[in-house]
């Protein structure tokens, strides 16, 4: 990372932190802070842990279903990815897809370039793959997706991921994306549904915090990074991990919860916190159909088929660009 690039970031860092945390009276940090390299290390360890069902039950769908999604597309595609992490799940796809056509091109979009780099060097082995990384926090800065001739565009948005943003937000984020696509184009999107009788509300909650304390330490690397980057004077003993279900709103969210009252330093500012006063610092939203057709509609797509596991506690969306 070059050194205009590092400030850059740091700027980003410092901006989103004193917004979030002076500029209204529930403190917040966007979840993009998180993924840092150790941030991102700590996710991937997330995704294997027993109480995690999102990561296997998205790639049981894949391993399912991904010959039938790629027949259903009616030409060669070009592969691009928001928030591609290590891509550990998307191999699936892509040998899929590289079996179909013979070769594919893969575009992972990533903050992370340590994740970029995992990425490739998991992914290098399937044969006919080319991949384009592009470091970039799809969600603040600009990015691209190159065409190639005689292909569409499969834009993949898994893991829930979109989860983690309010209903406008989302929104904004498919927006931004369908303006990379022409009509035709495709976007194969992961969502967790919400609760029902094959899913109680606790199998949520003890997925958003394991008996391992994996996503509590997750949660407080937040913290670190404002330590390490900014210079920050947070305790991370003072602070606990909490999640909660919001029926209201159809999410887990997750918070940081203040032990005691304090004072925190924060590049000259002091800001105070109540005992038990909280940082959001992570929304989970869980979908029902309509929710999902809604937001799909919204953003300039119209979906042609959603994929489930057998118990229906997470879907698979192929959307077509409109």
């Amino acid at each position: 990372m070059t050194t205009a690039t590092l400030l850059a970031v740091n700027d980003a860092v410092l901006q989103a932190a004193l917004t979030g945390l002076t500029e209204s009276p529930q403190k917040s940090l966007p979840p993009w802070l998180f993924y840092d390299q150790r941030g991102s290390q700590l996710f991937e360890q997330i995704t294997a842990l027993p109480e995690y069902y999102l990561t296997r039950t998205e790639r049981a769908i894949f391993a399912a279903h991904a010959d039938e999604i790629f027949r259903g597309l009616a030409a060669p595609v070009t592969i691009a990815e928001l928030g591609a992490g290590t891509a550990t799940k998307t191999g699936i796809l892509l040998r899929a897809a590289a079996a179909q056509q013979g070769s594919v091109l893969y575009q992972p979009i990533d903050v992370s370039a340590s994740a970029l780099e995992a990425a490739d060097a998991t992914l290098a082995a399937i044969p006919g793959l080319r991949i384009q990384p592009h470091v970039a926090n799809y969600i603040t800065e600009p990015y691209t997706i190159t065409r190639q001739p005689n292909t569409k565009i499969l834009a993949l948005y898994i893991g829930s991921s979109i989860g983690n943003f309010a209903p406008a937000e989302a929104t904004a984020i498919l927006h931004t994306l369908r303006s990379h696509l022409l009509p035709g184009d495709a976007l194969l999107l992961g969502t967790d549904l919400a609760p029902g009788p094959q899913k109680p509300i606790d199998k949520l909650l003890s997925a958003y915090d394991d008996a391992a304390g994996v996503t509590a330490a997750f949660d407080k690397n937040i913290l670190t990074r404002l330590n390490r980057d900014l210079d920050a004077g947070f305790d991370l003993d003072a602070f606990a991990h909490r999640a909660r279900w919001n029926a209201a709103e159809s999410r887990i969210e997750m918070h940081l919860e203040s032990r005691t009252a304090q004072t925190v330093h924060l590049t000259g500012k002091s800001i105070a916190f109540a005992a038990g006063e909280t940082i959001h610092t992570e929304n989970s939203y869980k979908f029902t159909a309509a929710a999902l057709d809604a937001l799909l509609h919204s953003a300039g797509f119209a979906t042609t088929r959603t994929f489930h596991d057998p118990a229906h506690t997470f879907a698979v969306t192929l959307a077509m660009a409109k």
